[in-house]
């Protein structure tokens, strides 16, 4: 005992890598053995697990082939067919009726259905959704994705990826920019003329400029982004700029004068401009893995301002959901945490492709702008989710890595047997509607939607 004792510690670390890391940056002599305690469902789970192994391999094969092309901007109603059908209104996360819905999203539902022209203000909007007038459906449902409220209606113009690989498409609408906006439940006449300004003027330009270039190819640039400091989710400022260098010439084919100037004023002075274009990608190479017998890859995660949702491969389009918790973050100038809606958005599908707060040692500033820390701690998010998933992805290296490709797929098994709950980047609403992003913070996904499709999954055998 007094050698053990005289010399400095040496550690045998079994079990979580990040006590070992914590160990090594303080010097300590640290041997790492990956063990974990077997979950309960192990036993259930041992015949079928070759066949897992297998199935999420194919998963992971599957996002790692894809090739997302950003390839032009069409009406909602046009791509799809239902919201031309009826009174439909697609929303950010899993299903969820008017009366359970948080402030942001019913007044984002009331300005859609003023600016649809379904309601001559926003009190006859607000009876109209309360009464049963409107239907409500996930974006997840139709093929599309949206940031926060999420809000898709027929007349949008939304941006359509394709995946040349799989030959599928993923949809989302064009970001409104920043300030009072749908997104953050905006449905004043301010939200309401930049939406008509966007489907009237700007989405046909860009429609032209697209289809003129033959499409922007998006794993290159995303990999460029990376490289010069993006995650993806709350910065996207090289991957806007780079996208804009890339249209720039056919925007200025397509038009001229003020149409034009509007137009790269418009991308230029958005830093999130590039957010919409990258969930919709990220949803366009998951989508293929969706249906792959005994896959416990996870294929969405979303959030409605009251409920967290996972849908897994294996099972389907059932969704997994728990209550969504408060995002921990900064707040700008005068607003607080009483300020704050829960966590809210599709964008989550970014975390889920391997971006987003599992992407954030490529983006260190983003660590300390939502208040996660610095680069130490932006290293940290990154390493603890390579510990969910079943691969990386290495078109999209991280330089602060080693290169190391982001990390890809996540498996419900190791979330639940790690206990890790999956970090998403997120920006904060105020709990009213039409007040705005009132900060930017790190989210949890609840535990619960994993263990509960675990459970699903392990039963389905």
């Amino acid at each position: 005992m007094h050698s053990l004792l005289g010399g400095p510690p040496r550690v045998v670390n079994i079990g979580l890598a990040g006590f070992a890391r914590d160990l090594a940056q303080n010097s300590v002599a640290v041997v790492q053995v990956d063990w974990r305690p077997p979950s309960k469902y192990a036993s259930l789970l041992a015949p079928r697990i070759d066949a897992i192994e297998r199935a999420n391999a194919e998963a992971l094969a599957r996002v790692l082939a894809a090739d997302p092309w950003l390839a032009g901007v069409r009406r909602a109603g046009e791509l799809i067919p239902a919201l031309d059908a009826e009174l439909l209104i697609l929303h950010a996360g899993p299903p969820i009726e008017w009366a359970r819905m948080c402030g942001p999203l019913r007044g984002a539902v009331c300005g859609a259905i003023v600016y649809e022209g379904w309601a001559c203000d926003l009190a006859a909007a607000e009876a109209l959704a309360a009464r049963g007038g409107v239907r409500f459906a996930p974006n997840h449902h139709f093929g599309a994705v949206g940031p926060m409220t999420g809000i898709t209606t027929r007349s949008q113009p939304l941006l359509v990826i394709q995946n040349r690989t799989a030959d599928n498409r993923a949809l989302c609408a064009i970001n409104e920019g920043l300030g009072k906006v749908m997104r953050f439940g905006g449905n004043d006449a301010e939200v309401l003329a930049r939406l008509a300004w966007l489907r009237d003027e700007f989405a046909p330009l860009l429609d032209a400029a697209l289809r003129a270039s033959g499409g922007i190819a998006l794993n290159p640039l995303i990999a460029r982004g990376l490289a010069m400091g993006d995650e993806m989710h709350q910065r996207n400022v090289a991957c806007t700029s780079l996208l804009l260098r890339a249209l720039a010439p056919h925007l200025a084919r397509a038009a001229s004068g003020t149409p034009l100037a509007r137009a790269l004023e418009f991308i230029a002075g958005n830093d999130q401009f590039f957010l919409n274009v990258a969930m919709a990608m990220a949803k366009s190479m998951l989508d293929p893995t969706q249906g792959i017998a005994e896959c416990t890859v996870v294929t969405a995660m979303a959030r409605n301002g009251t409920d967290f949702g996972i849908r897994v491969s294996a099972l389907g389009e059932r969704w997994f959901t728990a209550p969504v918790e408060m995002p921990q973050g900064l707040y700008f100038p005068g607003y607080s945490a009483a300020d704050a809606n829960p966590d809210m958005g599709d964008s989550a599908i970014l975390e889920t492709a391997g971006l987003g707060a599992f992407a954030m040692a490529a983006a260190p500033a983003v660590a300390g702008f939502v208040g996660a820390g610095g680069f130490a701690d932006a290293l940290a998010y990154s390493r603890a989710m390579s510990e969910l998933t079943v691969g990386r992805n290495a078109r999209w290296p991280i330089p602060a890595l080693e290169f190391a490709g982001t990390p890809s797929g996540v498996d419900i098994r190791r979330v639940v047997e790690t206990g890790i709950a999956p970090a998403i980047n997120t920006g904060i609403a105020h709990r009213r509607a039409g007040v705005g992003q009132v900060g930017a913070g790190v989210a949890r996904a609840p535990l619960a939607c994993f263990e509960q499709a675990l459970a699903a999954f392990a039963n389905a055998g």
